[in-house]
């Protein structure tokens, strides 16, 4: 059939396949819901009549010849990519096959230290050799910036033989590097440019965004359909340039993706699509408004700093994405975790992080004005009734980090948990983050030091979540023998 960005194929197929009304005999073992009734109370009969197994007419998502093709073809036409995929592990999955496509044992890659967790992941499982690029630091807010093109081009003359670059775009925080400029550099000395888009998915639709992955040239990115785009939880997009081998790429998936593929992530994905294709620019537009109007309230309350693109510089803030609503809370005496739990606690308000310096409120395509306004309302007060003076407050959020080794060597080494005091000076062969936003304080191969000994000390008392770690309790890390 002739496609279009009004079709949906899978959800489309779906919906034939249910009026069929075909007697069950594979697997899933609820047969429709009926073999599980308390779950389909809950969920409802039209979401398990539609969990199915792989089967003709609804395609199979590793070998794809039918609907799920002709939805792939949709989306990448909708991105401006060469090619998508559809991806059910989350942009974790997306990450993690990148990396895995571009690098072998022993490889080199490029990339910002700010990563999230599934690319230093991808580097354990794949044996490739990070070279971080550790991003400039806004010393007011305490946040990691973007990486530098001076730094790009030092990091590629020194290292000529690395396989890629890798990419925030944009950071948790809405920051945005030369992404044009850098992919430029990169492939100028042959090698690819892969694209963290967990947080850019609203760049593909709306207007006045920054400029996206696949506008600029970039090789790979992996986007976050379930973040800002609608889908959901765990769907995500892995987009394609013209020089990827998509062939070659979707065996790399298929090394770890599920066989069993739900179709209720899958057809939220390409109902999504649709969504986006056809009304994107007018939903993200609104989205845009109630974020610049948010901002705009709470830097009035006083105290609190919601920044925006004041932050541009250039280079490591080249461009900003303004429907990021991030709130700098430590003038009014309160870390971001404490603000983010006093909105949980006393008002009932869910936001998406809060760090030991900032909160960040996620708008997207399902809020409301009236919730715009419940949120400022309740930092209002919580300024009024929890606010102090910002004496003694620890504000770094990163801290450059020192690589003994290997993160797959550290993270398969031997190893001895010790009291976390006693850590100074070893390396470590874990993971410790807050999460979210899931950015790692130490990865598998760095040096722990005091400096990050303190900051994780704080962070815990402050009521971060910390994970990552053998000892769900922090009290201590496993370090290499």
């Amino acid at each position: 059939m002739d496609l279009s960005q009004v079709n949906a194929p899978i959800y489309e197929a779906l919906r034939k396949f249910r009026r069929m009304r075909v007697v069950p005999f594979d697997v899933p073992g609820h047969k429709r819901g009926r073999g599980n009734m308390e779950l389909t109370e809950f969920l409802g009969e039209d979401c398990m009549n539609v969990d199915v197994n792989s089967m003709k007419p609804l395609d199979n998502l590793c070998h794809p010849v039918s609907v799920i093709k002709d939805a792939e073809i949709l989306a990448a036409d909708a991105f401006g990519a060469a090619y998508a995929f559809f991806m059910v592990g989350g942009t974790t999955s997306a990450v993690q096959s990148m990396i895995m496509y571009a690098c072998k044992s022993g490889d080199k890659i490029i990339m910002p230290r700010n990563v999230h967790r599934s690319a230093i992941n991808a580097l354990i499982l794949t044996g490739a050799v990070p070279v971080y690029v550790d991003p400039d630091v806004n010393e007011q807010l305490g946040i990691a910036l973007g990486m530098t093109t001076e730094q790009i081009e030092k990091a590629i003359r020194e290292n000529p033989d690395a396989k890629a670059v890798m990419v925030n775009n944009p950071t948790y925080y809405g920051i945005c590097s030369d992404l044009r400029r850098i992919t430029e550099l990169a492939h100028a000395h042959g090698m690819l440019v892969l694209v963290d888009e967990a947080h850019g998915t609203h760049f593909y639709f709306g207007e006045n965004f920054p400029v996206t992955a696949m506008a600029a040239g970039a090789d790979c990115a992996s986007v976050s359909m379930h973040k800002s785009g609608g889908s959901l939880t765990q769907s995500s997009f892995l987009l394609m340039g013209k020089n990827i081998n998509p062939d070659y790429m979707r065996q790399v998936i298929n090394l770890t993706q599920t066989t069993s593929a739900s179709y209720l992530l899958l057809s939220s994905l390409d109902i999504s699509r649709k969504r986006l294709a056809l009304s994107g620019r007018e939903i993200f537009a609104q989205t845009v408004e109630m974020a610049e109007y948010a901002r705009e309230e709470i830097n009035n309350i006083g105290g609190y700093y919601a920044y925006s693109r004041e932050l541009i510089n250039g280079d490591s803030v080249f461009d900003f994405d303004v429907s990021k609503l991030s709130v700098f809370t430590l003038p009014i005496g309160l870390a971001g975790i404490e603000v983010y739990d006093l909105l949980r606690d006393e008002y009932d308000i869910q936001i998406e992080f809060g760090d030991l310096g900032n909160i960040l409120a996620y708008i997207s395509v399902g809020d409301r004005k009236r919730d715009i306004e419940r949120l400022i309302s309740a930092m209002a007060e919580i300024r009024r009734r929890f606010g102090k003076t910002e004496a003694n407050m620890l504000s770094h959020e990163y801290i450059a980090p020192i690589v003994s080794e290997a993160p797959r060597k550290a993270f398969y080494a031997d190893k001895v948990s010790v009291p976390l005091d006693e850590a100074a000076g070893k390396v470590c062969t874990e993971f410790v983050m807050c999460y979210p936003p899931g950015i790692p304080i130490l990865a598998p191969g760095e040096l722990i030091t005091p400096e990050i000994i303190e900051y994780i000390k704080y962070a815990k008392e402050k009521g971060c979540q910390m994970t990552g770690t053998e000892d769900l309790e922090l009290e201590h890390l496993n370090i290499m023998t």
